[in-house]
């Protein structure tokens, strides 16, 4: 422990013997380092939170790819807001704007403030906003200046993209609706010239299978009805046309019931809506010409001693007018269909080509209208969206933590440089001062210069100081103990102008 003390005894006198040394090497390395502090920019931070909420109006399942959308958007446009283009913006609208004077400028600085710009998502649709700056307020005003360019990007574009779907939209459906039109133009007039009353829809083979389909159906309807008409006919010969023994009615025959009984079913047709031109309504005309014909040469009938007419007979031969105008129908509808099988026919025959064109026709119209649905869907879909957002807050922007106001810089801690520099200094005149003396040969105790000599010290002689020389080491203390005093005003100096200067930029 005594070797230890006294190894520190002669280390502390070696540097207080040289301690001018130790002062100045204290000075040179604080005013250097202080220097070089000074020179460090002050750097402040300011944060804000936003908050990016989506809503909506519409049903479920109405806008799922709209929300879906909304979503990818605010996460480009959070990638994108630090863009050269938006960082341009941000210098033309703070103070950045009094440092500038050419695009290179403003080129050069947006360049710069990429680097000061940290975006990161907290969670779900939650970003937090660093900026920054030399100055508080240029480090708010940069952050603020973010938050408007994030909601703007976001409704304008959002609305523009909407207005530019639409227009893009009505123009597709302006064109395929022409392009639609030309292809129900002709395909109605390939049905005009080929197809004519032909039953059914799609190619000509269909619709020739459609005809031959309802013909053999027709053939089936009008055997039956044939059937039933003979039966009836068998039936009505063998019914006496008056009963013995009555009176007959005056003006009652057969004949003219008949008369009476096509006029009541072509009654009973009319009222069915059926036109003049319908077969059964052609069908009853005819035979109320035939039957009208042989009720004017029919005697009128009368007199106590005749019979009466037969119920029996005259609801028969009301049944067989029907059954009559029933076979006469089929027949004409068979007619019909055979006549226009006839002359499609004929002109496949004449024209091969029409099947295909026919079919290609039809395909074009079906593409077509498909395309035109489908737009017009997606544009009724469009314009749903677009409505949302401007007639309420489809996609809302909360600011949750507005841009904070810095007080104090993030970087440098100048207080903490400038003490770490003070205790370098001294630290550096101590070890100047140590090593000086280490460098030069002298002994400070007459133990170290026997040992070093190998020969007996006999003894030592201690310094004796006049009084002239102590009043000249006094002053030299008070000297370094004012220099020494200086190097602290210094230190407390420079934190004091810190101070103030952080008062001065809140």
């Amino acid at each position: 422990m005594n070797g230890i003390f006294e190894e520190f005894r002669i280390a502390t006198h070696a540097i207080w013997t040289r301690r001018w040394l130790a002062l100045g090497v204290a000075w040179g390395i604080c005013v250097l380092g202080w220097l070089v502090v000074s020179q460090v920019p002050s750097r402040y931070e300011s944060r804000a939170r936003v908050f990016v909420q989506m809503r909506s109006i519409l049903p479920p399942g109405t806008d799922g790819a709209a929300m879906g959308q909304d979503q990818r958007d605010v996460d480009t446009v959070r990638q994108t807001l630090t863009s050269a283009v938006n960082l341009e913006k941000v210098v033309r609208g703070t103070d950045l704007a009094k440092t500038v004077s050419t695009d290179r400028d403003i080129a050069d600085r947006a360049a710069g403030l990429q680097q000061s710009i940290k975006i990161t998502a907290q969670q779900d649709n939650l970003f937090e906003i660093v900026t920054t700056a030399a100055t508080p307020k240029l480090a708010t005003s940069i952050t603020q200046k973010l938050i408007d360019i994030f909601v703007e990007t976001n409704l304008s574009g959002d609305r523009m993209q909407n207005s530019q779907s639409l227009q893009f939209l009505d123009g597709q459906l302006q064109s395929l609706g022409a392009k639609l039109q030309d292809a129900e133009a002709k395909r109605a007039d390939f049905q005009n010239r080929y197809l004519g009353s032909l039953p059914g829809t799609g190619s000509v083979s269909d619709r020739m299978g459609a005809a031959r389909a309802q013909m053999s159906q027709v053939d089936n309807d009008l055997g039956a009805a044939s059937s039933s008409l003979a039966a009836l006919q068998g039936q009505l010969a063998g019914t006496p046309q008056s009963i013995a023994g009555a009176g007959i009615a005056p003006g009652v025959g057969p004949a003219r019931a008949r008369v009476a009984a096509i006029q009541g079913q072509l009654a009973d047709a009319r009222g069915r809506g059926y036109t003049e031109n319908h077969p059964d309504v052609v069908a009853l005309k005819a035979q109320l010409s035939q039957a009208q014909g042989a009720a004017r040469g029919e005697p009128m009938t009368g007199g106590a001693g005749g019979g009466m007419p037969n119920p029996a007979y005259l609801s028969l031969q009301s049944m067989l007018a029907d059954r009559q105008a029933s076979v006469a129908a089929l027949r004409m509808r068979k007619a019909q269909l055979q006549g226009d099988l006839d002359t499609l026919n004929a002109k496949l025959a004449g024209d091969p080509e029409v099947a295909a064109q026919q079919g290609e026709i039809e395909r074009n119209y079906t593409v077509l209208k498909d395309q035109y649905d489908r737009l017009l869907a997606q544009r009724e879909q469009v314009n749903l969206r677009s409505q949302a957002q401007t007639q309420t807050d489809a996609v809302k922007f909360s600011v949750i933590d507005p841009p904070t106001q810095p007080r104090t810089p993030t970087a440098p801690n100048r207080p903490l440089l400038l003490t770490g520099v003070l205790i370098a200094g001294l630290f550096g005149g101590i070890a100047a001062a140590f090593a000086m003396a280490k460098l030069q040969a002298t002994f400070a105790t007459a133990q170290r210069l026997e040992k070093a000599s190998g020969m007996p010290v006999i003894g030592s002689v201690g310094e004796m100081l006049t009084r002239f020389q102590a009043e000249q080491r006094k002053k030299q203390l008070k000297l370094f103990a004012g220099g020494l005093g200086a190097l602290g005003v210094g230190y407390v100096a420079l934190l004091g102008v810190e101070m103030l200067q952080r008062g001065l930029a809140a």
